[in-house]
């Protein structure tokens, strides 16, 4: 059954994801907060995807006004960076509508729980339910103006509503859009899955020179991790599987989430990189502080390291990634990034926590 979304955000992701959705059928607005990105998009009428993934797809609504975009639609994907989702919340705020699903296209670590306690903030009373998605559906590029290049669609990937009790509504209603997507226990397992958080931010700072003095030029899985990078974004995978088995959630290892969202079987994390075909082609970013760093620290390793000292695990080796991109970036991030306060648990005991994130907030209201 054709749905109709709106797509926030039209980078490399939110392009990719509004031209194969409205190939599938379904009535698709496209926003994006700088106009001049969607004018080109506006008068071709659509965009072009290239790669595994071939059409035009032609859209319904290309705008700068979130009011009109998400306006009379069933679903909202928001695909910016994770560190716009508090700007997104605060502008749809005001138009959102009793009903509408609201996916995070990552939530990366924590993102349906700081969306959510944004929009209580904000003053939203819209009855809407909040995804999240462990990963991004696609491995994409921008390839022009009006062009997406899609790599390769993911086999499967988890999705968790905020309370987890609604995830078999919201996978329901989003059958016909992405039967890829399966269920996960709660966003917290969402959360915890976050596999850029261990693929990003330490290939980029550790190839930091090589990405400045050649722009990016060069395959960033395939040439970027090599065995010793590898040993490296391996310690940090076994740190987040830790602090997730103290906290009682699901949780699958990077190796293993290669296979089932890639089919990628490997004895070992460097092996199983190489032989991903879906990675074949994908460069690295054109300048060392790119989104692997703005994006994936504050909102990916700064709450995963918050999670581990809330339930007393060590992060030693996530904890020198943050403090090396705080460094080269002169930003700090522990103080800018997702904080337990912004993803509204501070005040809450791990009980509370689990019981807002399978069953709601009584205290908002937020009860299923």
């Amino acid at each position: 059954m054709s749905k109709k979304i709106a797509i926030i955000g039209a980078g490399n992701g939110g392009m990719a994801m509004a031209a194969h959705l409205a190939l599938k059928g379904h009535e698709v607005n496209l926003y994006n907060r700088t106009p001049d990105k969607l004018i080109p998009i506006r008068e071709q009428g659509g965009i072009f995807l290239e790669g595994s993934v071939e059409g035009f797809g032609r859209l319904n609504k290309v705008t700068p006004d979130i009011a009109e975009a998400i306006d009379d639609v069933n679903v909202i994907m928001v695909t910016v960076p994770a560190v716009g989702h508090r700007d997104v919340a605060r502008s749809c705020a005001p138009y959102l509508r009793d009903g509408q699903i609201i996916v995070l296209n990552p939530g990366r670590t924590g993102g349906a729980l700081e969306f959510s306690q944004a929009l209580y903030e904000f003053g939203a009373r819209a009855e809407v339910i909040i995804a999240e998605a462990s990963t991004f559906i696609y491995a994409c590029r921008k390839a022009g103006p009006c062009t997406a290049h899609i790599f390769d669609v993911k086999k499967k990937v988890f999705v968790a509503a905020l309370p987890s009790i609604k995830t078999g509504y919201v996978l329901d209603a989003l059958y016909d859009v992405y039967p890829e997507f399966i269920a996960a226990e709660s966003v917290l397992e969402t959360s915890l899955n976050n596999i850029g958080a261990i693929f990003h931010p330490a290939p980029t700072l550790l190839n930091a020179a090589r990405i400045e003095t050649t722009g990016g030029a060069f395959e960033y899985y395939r040439d970027g991790i090599s065995p010793s990078v590898a040993q490296i974004i391996q310690r940090m995978d076994d740190e987040r599987i830790a602090v997730a088995r103290a906290l009682n959630v699901r949780c699958i290892s990077a190796l293993e989430w290669m296979k089932v969202s890639y089919g990628v079987e490997a004895g070992d994390l460097y092996s199983a990189i190489q032989q991903n075909e879906a990675y074949k082609g994908i460069t690295a970013p054109a300048v060392a502080n790119s989104r692997y760093i703005f994006e994936d620290v504050p909102c990916s390793l700064v709450p995963l390291s918050a999670l581990g000292r809330l339930a007393g695990v060590a992060t030693p080796t996530i904890d020198s990634i943050i403090n090396l991109a705080s460094v080269m970036t002169g930003t700090d991030y522990r103080a800018e990034g997702r904080t337990i306060s912004k993803l509204g648990i501070d005040d809450m005991s791990m009980y509370e926590i689990y019981n807002y994130v399978y069953f709601g907030d009584i205290r908002r209201g937020v009860v299923a």
